[in-house]
């Protein structure tokens, strides 16, 4: 398909404010009247042809579960509303998107007051907003101020929202932060979050497995690089963080004929090497 035709496809797929109108019974009796409420929703189909529907907020930004409907239902039960999608929606939109994008670049120069000030402006008209919460979390923790990022991590954990693989990279780099803050078992936590997202990126479980290690959970630990290897034969830092824990009878004794086997017949471990896991961390795209 050429570059042309793959724009053009692009650009037919929907994606706009609808509206549903439900009629509701007000009062009883002789006092029962009809009142008709009218709801506003995000509405946007994917590169399979998924049609997503997302409330909007009393800012006029999508937020919240996304749910999948059919072309027939949208096309049945809701009405298209261009005229507000473009003057009040779509602006809100952009306006969203350029604090967080000023937020990201404020933080990757290491200016974290001003990427804090970008991600609350974010967050006051979508306080669940995966991205602004991510970045005003990695914010607290380039500075140490644990206790908030803590906060941040409670929030992002009990978050009713629609977690994408587009986050991955999200979950795994704060992950690596609060692991470098010796939170050890939040750390835990999100590379499990992480991996429900994609279950077969082996870097993340292979940052999975430093994170136990440093909490002192060897046997999870182990099974997270064995499930690394499994999904990748042969990588070599894992076969490295194997026999670094080997060498150290850090591996439980129910696995270690296995382990020693794997590195046996690996291949990839050379003897009077450094074995130390690495002090950088993995490139966690997959």
């Amino acid at each position: 398909m050429s570059s042309m035709q793959q724009q053009a496809k692009q650009e037919d797929r929907v994606r706009g404010v609808f509206s549903s109108q439900e009629v509701r019974k007000v009062g009883t009796g002789t006092t029962t009247r009809k009142t008709v409420q009218k709801t506003f929703w995000f509405v946007e189909q994917d590169a399979d042809g998924a049609i997503m529907l997302q409330a909007l907020n009393s800012n006029y930004i999508p937020t919240g579960p996304k749910k999948i409907i059919s072309m027939d239902d949208l096309i049945n039960s809701y009405s298209p509303e261009p005229e507000f999608y473009i003057q009040s929606v779509f602006p809100k939109m952009q306006e969203l998107d350029k604090a967080i994008e000023k937020g990201d670049e404020y933080r990757e120069k290491a200016e974290t007051f001003s990427a804090e000030f970008q991600y609350a402006k974010a967050l006051k008209v979508d306080e669940e907003n995966i991205r602004a919460n991510f970045g005003i979390g990695l914010t607290y923790l380039a500075r140490g101020e644990v206790d908030k990022a803590d906060n941040i991590f409670n929030r992002l954990v009990n978050l009713d929202a629609s977690f994408e693989s587009e986050h991955k990279h999200l979950f795994n780099d704060f992950g690596i932060n609060l692991r470098k803050n010796k939170m050890f078992k939040q750390s835990v936590e999100y590379y499990n979050r992480a991996l429900i997202l994609s279950t077969e990126d082996d870097n993340l479980h292979i940052n999975a497995a430093r994170a136990l290690l440093e909490d002192q959970q060897y046997a999870q630990a182990v099974e997270h690089l064995l499930i690394a290897l499994k999904l990748n034969p042969g990588n070599e830092t894992v076969l490295k963080f194997l026999d670094w824990m080997d060498r150290r009878k850090l591996v439980p004794p129910d696995l270690a004929s296995s382990i020693s086997e794997i590195l046996r017949t690996g291949g990839t471990v050379i003897p009077g090497a450094d074995v130390s896991p690495p002090a950088s961390e993995p490139n966690s795209a997959s």
